[in-house]
């Protein structure tokens, strides 16, 4: 039979806990505080009425219950453990299981560590890369949106999910718009982005640069080996400021005429002047930085003083090149491997069914391959030149396969796209840690490669 619980206690505790403290059962009446004087307004409450309730089957007392039994709290049938009860509030359970809470980002603070990531000058110079179209500020960014081509089919996806910036690797602008109309495929995906307020941004061929890019991620497809960038990316700054630097010595009769007239030419910097000693004479050496336009200039105003300018000295600036950075790559492979082996792995990493294969002159499939030049994309200017076993690449030109297969280099072509999609599932991993998960980011389902094979 059950016990009801102790005058002053609203239910029993379980074992190992103590009482549990008394809940108010309701202010209490005038009757029962003691009528209206002050002295017995302050006196104790009397002792309410215990509450009948009805008959149940004995069980075992609760303190007999091991840990982790379910035990019961009076007044109530629900199960609960001991250990429960010693567990922070219900509430508090619930937040630390409840997924991380994403921040938005501001669209120039994403555009800036999107830069950090992977930086707009390393792209080459002919490319449109950066932020193309921005929505009028401010501008939040809750979904990221990546594609390898932005085509009116995807643009339409990322309107449905809601995206606010798309990643486009392939610029959807290129060559100059001179009207946003609704005549062209190009100019709608900008009214399209406009009408959302869906920014578009391209990073394209600084991705096929980075160590941790496009390109290193196609030589994975190769099994082990060791690669090197085939052309190195200068660093994009350095401390030193022109392309030239012009050293010459002049003596005290002509230094300061010399020195007015350059300080008129633009784009000129690091003037600086020392004291120097020549054929046993006090002269000044004179050193300066300039760009190629201003060299001319310079060089101009030295050659009306034959001695000036038989003193003169030009150095060529060359900016130090960054580690593992730069486009296509050369790699060496930890062991030979024969082509017919090395297409089963390509096909394999780009999840492709075919590609197409030129073997080179005095070449089989099952001729050994040591070295591999590839470069994401369209890789003729890249590859063109370069001693390897194999050309591995999206598209060439039909007489830059004769070249190489005439070389005795074999080629393998997997369409321009298809060398660069597979990409997009390991940049976004990426960006989620460079991001430190601030926003979501997504992969776009309807971008393929327009070509497939019938």
């Amino acid at each position: 039979m059950r016990t009801q619980p102790p005058p002053g206690r609203s239910g029993c505790s379980p074992a190992g806990l103590g009482p549990l403290p008394a809940l108010p059962r309701g202010r209490p009446s005038r009757a029962e505080r003691g009528g209206s004087g002050g002295a017995e307004r302050r006196s104790r409450p009397a002792a309410l009425p215990r509450r009948e309730v009805s008959a149940l089957p004995a069980r075992p007392r609760p303190e007999a219950a091991e840990e982790g039994a379910p035990v019961r709290l009076c007044g109530s049938r629900m199960p609960l453990s001991v250990p429960l009860l010693l567990r922070p509030p219900l509430h508090r359970v619930r937040a630390l299981g409840r997924p991380p809470v994403r921040a938005l980002m501001n669209l120039r603070e994403l555009v800036s560590a999107l830069n950090d990531f992977a930086s707009p000058a390393l792209a080459e110079s002919w490319d449109n890369v950066g932020l193309l179209v921005e929505p009028s500020p401010p501008h939040t960014v809750n979904t990221l949106f990546l594609t390898n081509d932005l085509t009116e089919e995807v643009m339409e996806e990322a309107v449905q999910r809601k995206a606010d910036l798309v990643l486009s690797y392939h610029p959807p602008i290129f060559a100059p718009l001179k009207r946003i109309t609704w005549k062209t495929w190009k100019e709608r995906l900008v009214v399209r982005a406009l009408e959302n307020r869906i920014g578009i941004y391209s990073p394209h061929t600084a991705y096929d640069a980075i160590p941790h890019g496009v390109n290193n991620w196609l030589t994975k497809g190769l099994g082990t080996c060791t690669s090197v960038p085939l052309h190195p990316s200068p660093a994009p700054s350095s401390p030193a400021e022109g392309t030239h630097r012009v050293e010459f010595c002049a003596d005290a009769e002509h230094l300061d005429a010399v020195l007015s007239k350059i300080k008129d030419i633009p784009e000129i910097s690091c003037l600086t002047t020392l004291p120097a000693r020549v054929e046993g004479e006090e002269q000044t050496r004179v050193s300066l930085n300039c760009s190629q336009k201003a060299l001319l200039e310079v060089v101009a105003l030295l050659s009306q003083n034959s001695l000036l300018y038989h003193k003169t000295e030009i150095l060529l600036l060359q900016k130090p090149l960054l580690p593992h950075t730069g486009m296509g790559r050369l790699c060496t492979l930890s062991e030979p491997v024969s082509l017919s082996d090395i297409i089963e792995r390509v096909k394999g990493h780009l999840q492709l069914p075919h590609v197409r294969v030129a073997v080179g002159a005095g070449r089989t499939l099952e001729s050994p391959l040591k070295k591999v030049a590839l470069c994401a994309g369209s890789g003729s200017s890249v590859l063109k030149g370069t001693e390897a076993d194999l050309y591995l690449t999206g598209e060439m030109s039909h007489h830059d396969v004769l070249d190489a297969v005439a070389n005795g280099i074999s080629v393998i072509l997997c369409e321009h796209s298809n060398t660069e999609r597979g990409f997009l599932s390991e940049l976004r991993d990426a960006l989620a840690i460079h991001l430190q998960n601030k926003i979501n980011i997504i992969v776009a389902e309807k971008d393929r490669d327009p070509l497939q094979v019938a």
